[in-house]
């Protein structure tokens, strides 16, 4: 971006001066002009899940956090509006919400009358303070022939493991949208190098796990107490998904993970705790969804249409998966290839995504979602035999894999795109219907995104990048040492993407860069150096 371009964060601080101004004299501390922690809007504003007429607006009332009681045990009523200028004197839909203590005085408005492709301007105003703004926009209309679409992957984001300069950085870019694919929080005890980044501690502390609901409500809170964060979620709409961290490290349908200190729950009690988790993040996130508060089942695979340029289908990998084969993460390729019943999405989800893939008028179909889909191979330290894979990945449900690698050639889906991320570390990848045949096309690609800080062992670095021609030809980009997000610019001829990091996590400020771009001309699904 050149010298002279206005950043989205001066857009929205100069929106939030002069709306604070407009109402000054009604709400003397109205004023924030910047996306500091402020009563009773600590945790900011955001926005997500965005039609071509219709948008989720977002915020949170509270005062002290961490309080069982919250705000108040009683409603509050919320006004809220929408405006085409920064300065709010175009106010083109407004009204009234209430805040519920059963939802921890979380706001879901779904403002709906809006027109396609537009940008948007928003704001709360409750207990006589009005909130920052916050921008938004629409998607184009569903017959439209869009042009153009630029956004962001981000995923992965551990609170203890170092700061997230790289939401700063995204905040500034010139984007439509931001796709989230999961780990937004952390569930472990309280444990970092940093003192101010250290986890509130949960109710039990020692089974390095949440439980309870006000655990995960908690825990959602500090981490939307970060700047870097308010701000990435008031410049943009964002998609979210989840993926384990959310609830469980690793869990699959109702079967948890055996953690040190922790037993192995039953069904029903997993059950209970996943429903405090899914409870807490619907509070938390911009998501159009039907919560039913002590269920622990919540539907968010949903698609989108960005006029007929792009269907992005986004996944729920967790919910409804089958247990991972084998005993751990990792073990032998053939014990996923052998797993004929295991599913990553639940019969339902799959014959939903079949559906979307197969009537979707789109230039490029996206499926997004968390965990890697290309086959990768690992050399193993005990050399019999002498590779592993990842069996909490696609890997370890190849026969359901292979039915979408299927899928997307039998019926010649136009322009097939994974996305993903849990790994850590950027993978840009070709997807072949059978890996052992590289001398056929592929018939998609995927676009794996580091994380915005968790941790991948440098050590592992250097010892992929030299297995990978070996093991994994098909992986035309990888890189383990770097964090931050990335950056996609969608046309009817190419798909690019740019790699984004930051040089360092150890501080709040950082440096960021483009490592590197890579290409997808349409109708090839083959990835090249751009």
């Amino acid at each position: 971006m050149s010298d002279l371009t206005v950043s989205r964060r001066q857009v929205l601080a100069t929106a939030a001066v002069a709306a604070g101004a407009a109402l000054v004299a009604e709400t003397p501390a109205s004023a924030h002009g910047s996306h500091d922690t402020a009563e009773p809007f600590p945790l900011g504003v955001a926005s997500g899940d965005p039609t071509a007429f219709s948008v989720i607006l977002w915020t949170r009332l509270a005062r002290n956090l961490y309080s069982p009681d919250g705000l108040s045990r009683r409603p509050v009523e919320v006004e809220w509006e929408v405006t085409t200028d920064e300065r709010f004197r175009r106010v083109v839909r407004r009204g009234r919400v209430l805040a519920r203590p059963e939802l921890a005085h979380s706001v879901h408005v779904d403002a709906v009358g809006l027109e396609p492709g537009r940008e948007y301007f928003y704001r709360f105003k409750a207990l006589r303070e009005i909130s920052p703004v916050g921008r938004t926009k629409t998607a184009p209309a569903p017959w439209a022939d869009a042009r153009s679409l630029r956004f962001a992957i981000a995923n992965c984001q551990d609170f203890q493991n170092g700061y997230w300069p790289a939401y700063d950085a995204l905040a500034d870019e010139d984007l439509d949208l931001v796709v989230h694919l999961g780990d937004y929080i952390y569930e472990y005890d309280p444990s970092s190098r940093f003192p101010d980044r250290r986890h509130v501690a949960p109710q039990t502390v020692g089974l390095d796990q949440l439980s309870t609901l006000s655990d995960y409500r908690n825990r959602h809170a500090q981490y939307k107490t970060d700047p870097a964060l308010r701000a990435a979620h008031a410049a943009f709409p964002w998609v979210v998904t989840w993926d384990d961290h959310e609830t469980e490290n690793n869990y699959a349908s109702l079967v948890d993970e055996l953690d040190t200190g922790a037993a192995h729950q039953t069904a029903a009690q997993f059950a209970k705790q996943r429903a405090a988790a899914y409870r807490a993040y619907y509070e938390h996130m911009p998501i159009r969804a039907n919560l039913r508060p002590g269920s622990p089942d919540l539907r968010i695979f949903r698609r989108f249409d960005y006029g007929r340029l792009l269907r992005l289908h986004v996944l729920d990998t967790r919910q409804y998966r089958s247990d991972q084969p084998g005993a751990g993460d990792f073990g032998p390729i053939e014990a996923g290839l052998g797993n004929t019943d295991g599913t990553l999405t639940g019969r339902d989800q799959e014959r939903w995504l079949a559906a979307g893939l197969l009537g979707s008028p789109a230039r490029w179909n996206v499926v997004a979602q968390q965990v890697m889909m290309s086959r990768t191979l690992f050399p193993n330290p005990a050399l019999v035999p002498p590779t592993m894979a990842n069996l909490d990945q696609w890997d370890g449900y190849a026969p359901q894999r292979d039915r979408l690698m299927g899928l997307f050639a039998d019926h010649r889906v136009a322009n097939p795109v994974v996305l993903a991320g849990d790994i850590h570390s950027t993978w840009f990848s070709e997807l072949h219907r059978d890996f052992d045949r590289l001398d056929q096309a592929p018939v998609a690609v995927e676009f794996v995104s580091t994380s915005i800080s968790s941790d991948f062992p440098a050590a592992f670095d250097a010892p992929v990048k030299a297995a990978n021609p070996l093991f994994n030809p098909h992986v035309k980009y990888f890189d383990g040492l770097k964090r931050g997000y990335l950056r996609c610019a969608v046309d009817r001829h190419t798909w690019r993407t740019d790699v984004r990091t930051v040089d360092s996590i150890e501080t709040r400020t950082s440096p960021i860069r483009t490592q590197a771009s890579y290409a997808v001309s349409a109708g090839t699904s083959r990835i090249l150096p751009a």
